[in-house]
């Protein structure tokens, strides 16, 4: 963070020179001592002695920059405790250029800020954070940004883009088909979740679908999509025996089987599994030597990507993005909003 102080007059080497120390700079000092007034140096090297110049010269710098949270102050505090009070003296007796200095900085990220905002749009909630958090960063973070400005749009745009309501086609498309659903067809409101059935925090989920069914199936669709992710290796194959199940009618008992075994969804396992909730294991095992729903599966991690699923669990409701999938009573007070209860 030192190099976020460059052009401040924090060294020593930036202070003003010692009275006397030029032929007119003697003249001048002799003048002020004979007329008993000190100049503009003397008040320098007086304030020198002051022990907390240093602390008062890192406040009023954090002063300018809005407070302790900007990295300024953070950088400027940690280093005015290597300098010695006559240094900050010197930076306080011509703190009208630490201020200049801060301005030049902060235009930096302010031309970002504007720039950024034109080309998401004024009113998105991506501005609004870009508003709120540019000012907190140093200048250099701003000019890197700056430096990479295609990219960085490119991933604010993609924010904006994942944090928005899915359009109406959208919405009618990851709730389409003979997919793995409970509740009323013609419910008014459709929770659609992508899961893993690997993943931990998708087993903390299905806990709370399992409870908001119970809470709210009559009045709610519930529909579980496929979205194996590549780290997982048994999340693909575990993916394609539940529409294994689906086909036999029994895709919600097998769906509980593998959540609550997540350690052990190997070939075998899910074998076991099937035979447990009593599926035709001679269609089942055919479907999964066959790769009958491979295809399917790679379908559906193709839908959770257009609408910018990006990890696990991820529920929409009516397509608003659900923001803690995990916890059941979030969910549910979203579902009650969302049914006008």
């Amino acid at each position: 963070m030192l190099f976020a102080l460059a052009g401040l007059p924090l060294l020593a080497c930036d202070a003003p020179p010692p009275a006397g120390s030029t032929k007119a700079g003697a003249q001048e000092a002799g003048a002020a001592a004979a007329e008993g007034t000190p100049d503009e140096g003397a008040v320098a090297a007086e304030g020198a002695g002051a022990t907390d110049s240093c602390a008062t010269f890192a406040k009023q710098v954090c002063d300018a920059v809005g407070g302790a949270q900007n990295p300024t102050c953070a950088a400027v505090t940690q280093t005015t405790t290597l300098l010695s009070p006559k240094a900050c003296a010197a930076g306080l007796a011509d703190f009208a250029f630490t201020t200049q200095k801060l301005a030049d900085a902060g235009k930096v990220c302010q031309e970002l800020t504007d720039r950024l905002c034109k080309d998401l749009g004024p009113e998105t909630q991506t501005c609004k954070m870009v508003q709120d958090q540019a000012p907190k960063m140093p200048a250099e973070q701003c000019q890197q940004m700056t430096a990479e400005y295609d990219k960085v749009l490119a991933d604010l745009q993609r924010m904006e883009a994942k944090n928005k309501p899915l359009p109406a086609e959208a919405v009618a498309k990851i709730a389409a088909g003979d997919v793995p659903s409970y509740g009323p067809a013609d419910a008014k409101v459709t929770i659609v979740e992508f899961s893993d059935f690997q993943c931990p925090y998708c087993s903390a989920a299905a806990t709370a679908f399992t409870e908001l069914k119970k809470s709210h199936g009559d009045r709610v669709r519930f529909v579980f999509r496929q979205f194996p992710l590549s780290f997982h290796q048994q999340a693909h194959l575990a993916a394609q025996a539940s529409l294994a199940a689906h086909a036999q009618g029994k895709f919600w008992e097998f769906h509980d089987k593998l959540f609550a075994n997540q350690k052990a969804l190997g070939r075998e396992d899910l074998e076991k599994y099937a035979e447990e909730i009593g599926l035709d294991m001679k269609a089942f095992k055919a479907a999964l030597d066959d790769g009958t729903y491979k295809q399917t599966v790679d379908d559906e991690l193709a839908l959770g990507q257009e609408v910018f699923v990006e990890g696990t669990p991820t529920m929409f409701i009516n397509g608003v993005r659900v923001g803690n999938a995990t916890d059941a009573a979030a969910v549910a007070a979203e579902l009650d909003k969302a049914l006008g209860s």
